[in-house]
């Protein structure tokens, strides 16, 4: 389906039915602190549901408790083996590139404002990676896995946000739609998947086609899962491409809730960094990443790395031509790349893991591998708009 205007104004009205109800009704019967509670003990899928556990919330649970029938599990593995050749690479787009480009959007900034996580990035980035990496096991959708509960929380947690939102009056439906509406969540899906693809692509990585489908695949599965109207989600990465310019022509510019996500966004970052001289790199990443034009708005600072940066590209791709020549280059490097990976997913959790849970309130200060088969190298589709 080729997305216009009009198709996508009707999906800023529409929310998540199924999640929506549930919260609502846990609301309106005073469960929600019950809920949370018990929601504390529920982290891997199959396991017993803890007596106590609202009536809604186990039908809600119980329905979401499985994928799509549609799957396509070989599909999905080529998906699981694309991450784990790129792992690394895909923790620098999902960081550097979008989350930033969610903060060009100046609704979603808005309303990423009005949550707990403002000045608490380190919250939301490792609860972003540590999703992703749930998603990538071997195991995401097996009895004992935690990804599947991680998505029913996490949907639940939307609905959530919406639900207060709406109570009180504190989002302009009128002019914004409904907060996290559909044409939002799909454009999340859009900035996780074909975004990521994208930044992969200019900073010289070598993927496959094969792999790039997958790895759009493996998020069109987590979009079913988080209440993505299937109907209205692209189904390739051409429909995708059409979907994510439209969308960003539509919506994004400059707003001070962007600008000030995306400082705490580079905060964060320069304290993970080691030292203080290559701190500028993490600003001349992100613009390097999403182009001059979205960095000014976002207000990233110049730095005398912003020349420099361009040279990762090259780098990366000697790399990767090693990795692709040598057997025991791609297991180094592979490696290094997990090793790297674990290292930033641990600093921003501490060692933590991190538990999704329904807001009660929200803050009223702010408003609202190398065996991935190889075929032809994988160049983004062209821009549309």
């Amino acid at each position: 389906m080729t997305p216009t205007d009009t198709s996508m104004a009707a999906l800023r009205q529409a929310g998540d039915e199924l999640a929506d109800a549930t919260v609502a009704t846990l609301f309106e019967r005073g469960e929600v602190g019950t809920f949370n509670a018990l929601m504390r003990y529920v982290s891997q899928a199959g396991a017993p549901l803890p007596d106590g556990l609202p009536d809604v919330a186990r039908e809600y649970l119980e329905a979401t408790s499985a994928p799509p029938a549609w799957v396509d599990w070989a599909e999905m593995e080529r998906a699981r083996l694309f991450f784990l050749d790129n792992n690394v690479h895909i923790s620098t787009a999902l960081s550097f590139a979008s989350m930033p480009a969610c903060y060009v959007v100046p609704h979603v900034a808005k309303l990423l404002s009005a949550t707990h996580g403002l000045n608490y990035p380190s919250k939301r980035m490792a609860e972003t990676g540590q999703f992703t990496v749930y998603l990538m096991q071997p195991d995401a959708f097996e009895a004992g896995s935690r990804f599947i509960p991680a998505a029913q929380k996490v949907r639940l947690l939307h609905a959530s946000i919406r639900h207060h939102l709406r109570r009180e009056d504190r989002w302009d439906t009128g002019a914004l739609g409904t907060p996290i509406c559909q044409e939002d969540m799909i454009g999340g899906q859009m900035f996780f998947s074909l975004l990521v693809l994208d930044s992969l692509h200019r900073l010289g990585i070598h993927m496959s086609t094969e792999g790039a489908e997958a790895y759009y695949y493996a998020w069109r599965v987590v979009g079913a899962m988080l209440g993505v109207d299937q109907d209205a989600v692209p189904k390739t990465l051409q429909e995708a491409r059409r979907f994510l310019d439209l969308y960003m022509v539509r919506h994004m510019g400059p707003s001070p809730e962007g600008a000030h996500l995306t400082r705490q966004l580079i905060d964060l970052y320069e304290e993970v960094v080691p030292g203080t001289f290559f701190d500028p790199i993490v600003s001349a990443l992100i613009r390097y990443l999403i182009g001059d034009t979205c960095a000014d708005w976002l207000d990233v600072p110049r730095t005398g790395w912003d020349t420099a940066v361009h040279a990762v590209p090259r780098l990366l791709g000697v790399l990767e031509s090693i990795e692709d020549r040598s057997p025991l280059g791609a297991w180094a490097l592979d490696r290094l790349g997990h090793l790297t990976s674990v290292f930033e997913l641990s600093s921003l959790t501490r060692g933590r893991v991190m538990h999704y849970a329904i807001p009660e309130q929200l803050r009223k200060d702010y408003g609202v591998s190398g065996t991935v088969p190889r075929g032809r190298r994988w160049t983004p589709p062209a821009p549309t708009v």
